[in-house]
């Protein structure tokens, strides 16, 4: 977690974009089953938005605390979505190339 750079995390929220939210934040808050889906949606598919329903006020907080348990990167907080990346850790099966990692091979 924190290793996303700037563009890193600009890059991340352009691919974003055209996505879906995958998981909702409810009445019911930051919950262990919450924990399970986002970190179940992270290990599909690397990039996920979450839509916050309740608890508008403490997005930013909530998005930090649900990247920190289970291991994301925020990439971005627009409205009342939060954008989170986890890079999978089987080379042949990341979705996602950061411009950083790009850059690094070069």
């Amino acid at each position: 977690m924190g290793k996303t750079t700037g563009s890193d995390r600009k890059y991340l929220r352009q691919l974003a974009h055209p996505l879906k939210p995958l998981v909702q934040v409810g009445a019911a808050g930051v919950t262990d089953a919450l924990i399970a889906a986002v970190d179940t949606a992270l290990s599909d598919h690397e990039l996920i938005k979450i839509r916050f329903l309740d608890y508008k006020g403490e997005k930013k907080e909530l998005a930090g605390q649900i990247a920190e348990n289970t291991g994301a990167d925020i990439a971005g907080v627009i409205g009342h979505v939060a954008i989170l990346y986890r890079e999978a850790p089987d080379e042949e099966k990341r979705k996602v190339i950061l411009p950083s990692t790009q850059r690094a091979k070069s």
